[in-house]
């Protein structure tokens, strides 16, 4: 999928699903389980604190592009290394998401030809970041940044799409919405290992469906 389309998927759908340490016959109930509740953009992290970290997660970020390439966008996270992204790339990742602002590693996502979404708190960073090619900026940790730091922040940088990520739940979702953000990257309750343990796909979308309920509040103008 081209970079154009996927940038506005992402503003359309306003989810990002973060996919952390799940591999295998789980990760592939999760990613069918968040398609059916509405949310098919997803991010497998890199664990950092494991040697084989970069086949681990270019394989589960292939399998799900193997069995649901159609229905989702799947991208990499906690890309710390050009290394990493080039494993992501050749898995067929679309997104390269860091927790940091690296001008080389976003640089170097460009090159790929993939969407660019780096990590920032300050405006030093976002600005960096945004002339450097990100195509968003996460605004991380936004849960202890808090709504109004976003509202300033993009008032002087208004020109900026950033996405919410690092504390956002179903209660403050809306709020982060409301204050710039055009999405927000969501673990927790999205996804929680015991549901997927369980196979317990009602309670993960009705989970999920909360979230969607809130962009699509967002999107008719109806959240206060």
């Amino acid at each position: 999928m081209q970079s154009e389309k996927i940038r506005e998927q992402i503003e359309q759908q306003r989810i990002i699903a973060i996919v952390r340490k799940i591999y295998g016959d789980d990760l592939l109930f999760l990613a069918e389980t968040l398609i059916e509740a509405g949310i098919s953009t997803m991010e497998v992290t890199f664990d950092q604190q494991d040697v084989n970290c970069e086949e681990k997660t270019a394989l589960a970020i292939r399998s799900i592009i193997q069995r649901f390439g159609n229905d989702c966008i799947c991208g990499a996270g906690t890309v710390l290394t050009k290394s990493q992204a080039d494993a992501a790339e050749s898995a067929g990742a679309s997104l390269i998401i860091s927790p940091n602002c690296d001008v080389d590693i976003i640089r170097h996502t460009k090159s790929l030809g993939l969407v660019s979404i780096p990590g920032c708190m300050t405006p030093s960073e976002v600005v960096s970041a945004h002339y450097a090619g990100a195509d968003f900026v996460k605004l991380f940790p936004v849960g202890s940044l808090g709504a109004d730091y976003i509202k300033n922040i993009s008032a002087p940088i208004s020109h900026v799409k950033f996405l919410a990520v690092g504390g956002v739940n179903a209660t403050n979702f809306g709020a982060f919405l409301s204050a710039g953000c055009v999405g927000a990257g969501i673990g927790g309750s999205l996804t929680n290992r015991d549901l997927i343990r369980d196979r317990n796909r009602e309670k993960l979308i009705a989970n999920a469906a909360q979230y969607v309920s809130v962009a699509r509040a967002f999107d008719k103008g109806e959240l206060k």
